[in-house]
């Protein structure tokens, strides 16, 4: 590949497209909103269908792609098949390279309802932001994709020669249980010489970031019994163990006492950071103000370097339940981040012989529903990293900035073993305040509109490139 020369030329047609299309890709962005496509067998399956068509409908609309199909895969292991993804493709032309666009349509469930200050499933603008279920995470990312295509598309014409393949999962926040096997499937129709991933945030509303580095993840239910039966907490309290009691003693044995990570075993990468406050903290985190931090180090390296032990659920006696009895068992769901460079499975494995090592009064331990993900480090010295920066550079009129990420995107580790020459690009549209799987998740509209600059600048620079 040659490293291609930005065509600054046709800079300012680019963005006059993106900046006149704008409109529209938010009232589609709307469109998808209003979807509730969730990919859990609980909720009504036929809306994420519904979600797949619609993004289908919005890659056929563009004119760009030679084929544009829904298409589900099967999921190792069992019987069942995945949810629907969208997968668009347009052969490359005299010699250009390929271009993978990912993002995925499925979101997370809205919650509690009441603690959204607008319904989870109605778009609503106010302040600069947009407000619904799916606005950030990542319904933006695939209209980033659509919009950045048409504006490519305008001013390029049949000149543009780029392949494009676009990807658009439907059950990335149901564990992209299906993924591997999709790639599998579709390994042909998805090979490029650069990967998008518009799944990921930026510095801030105004500064954007090329995440560099993820986490990787360990996630699993444990059981603790004590009891074979509930027994009278007044009769045997005092001599008898109870699976609370146990389970709280076990679970306190996860953190030192400033609250960094006790597990032996689990690494930490040690790498700079850049400055960040305690009280940029405060104010992205939404920290109490009698609630300090924890853990050690720079508070960035605590959140893209170190791991973080979170228990995300916990099945015992409710408190309009609650008698005086001594529970017999009682469940949680532990949540794990991996340091990048530590496998998942690795993370697991000490956590797992922590907790055994740890039970106390001899206290039966049992493990299921074991989810594990491998973190990622970007190979920055590529020239599709180079490109990117300078089309971010461009589009928000701010250089950019290398981040790393504490949240996990497990997948890319099979874009990585199925596309070892392409390139990683790792980008997105939320920002610190987007409060993204919580409720009241929000766009920044103006991030937006330089994400899609951004992607136009990249996709129009890379149709210059030759392989």
């Amino acid at each position: 590949m040659t490293s291609p020369v930005p065509p600054r030329e046709s800079d300012a047609a680019v963005l006059e497209a993106v900046a006149t299309g704008i409109p529209a890709a938010l009232s589609d962005l709307g469109h998808l909103v209003r979807i509730p496509g969730m990919a859990w067998p609980a909720f009504d399956q036929t809306q994420l269908q519904r979600s797949a068509d619609a993004v289908a409908a919005l890659a056929s609309d563009t004119g760009v792609f030679d084929e544009v199909r829904v298409l589900r895969a099967s999921i190792p292991g069992t019987e069942e098949q995945g949810q629907p993804a969208v997968l668009a493709t347009r052969a490359a032309r005299n010699g250009k390279p390929t271009i993978l666009l990912y993002a995925h349509h499925d979101v997370q469930p809205p919650g509690d309802d009441a603690l959204w200050e607008t319904p989870p499933f109605e778009p609503t603008v106010r302040d600069g932001r947009l407000y619904g279920r799916g606005a950030a995470d990542d319904k933006a990312g695939i209209m980033s994709h659509i919009a950045s295509i048409r504006a490519v598309s305008e001013v390029l014409g049949d000149d543009l020669e780029l392949g494009i393949a676009m990807f658009i999962e439907g059950e990335e926040e149901y564990g992209s249980r299906s993924f591997a096997q999709f790639l599998s499937d579709n390994k042909d129709a998805l090979r490029a010489d650069a990967i998008v991933v518009a799944d990921s945030g930026n510095w801030d509303s105004v500064t954007p970031g090329l995440t560099v580095s993820l986490r990787g993840n360990a996630r699993f239910t444990m059981r603790v019994r004590t009891l074979d039966h509930a027994s009278h907490s007044g009769m045997f309290g005092g001599a008898v163990p109870d699976a609370m009691m146990a389970t709280v003693t076990l679970l306190s044995t996860l953190w030192n006492a400033d609250g960094s990570v006790a597990v032996e075993g689990m690494a930490e990468r040690d790498a700079p950071t850049p400055d960040y406050t305690e009280a940029t903290l405060r104010d992205e985190a939404g920290l109490l103000p009698g609630t300090t931090p924890i853990g050690d180090g720079t508070i960035l390296s605590r959140i893209w370097n170190k791991p973080s032990v979170t228990v995300i659920g916990i099945d015992a006696t409710s408190v309009a339940a609650a008698s005086n009895t001594l529970l017999p068992e009682v469940t949680v769901v532990i949540s794990a981040r991996v340091a990048p460079g530590q496998t998942g499975q690795e993370a697991y494995d000490a956590l797992e012989s922590h907790l055994r090592a740890h039970a106390p009064f001899g206290a039966e331990l049992t493990f299921s529903d074991v989810d594990l993900g491998d973190g990622f480090l970007v190979d920055t010295s590529g020239w599709a990293v180079a490109l990117t920066r300078d089309a971010m550079r461009d589009g928000y009129g701010v250089a950019p900035v290398d981040l790393g990420v504490g949240g996990s995107i497990p997948f890319i580790a099979d874009l990585v073993r199925e596309f070892p020459a392409a390139q990683i690009l790792v980008t997105g549209v939320e920002d610190p305040h987007s409060r993204a799987h919580s409720p009241n998740e929000s766009l920044h509209l103006d991030t937006f509109r330089h994400a899609v600059a951004t992607e136009a600048l990249l996709l129009a620079r890379m149709n210059e490139a030759e392989l």
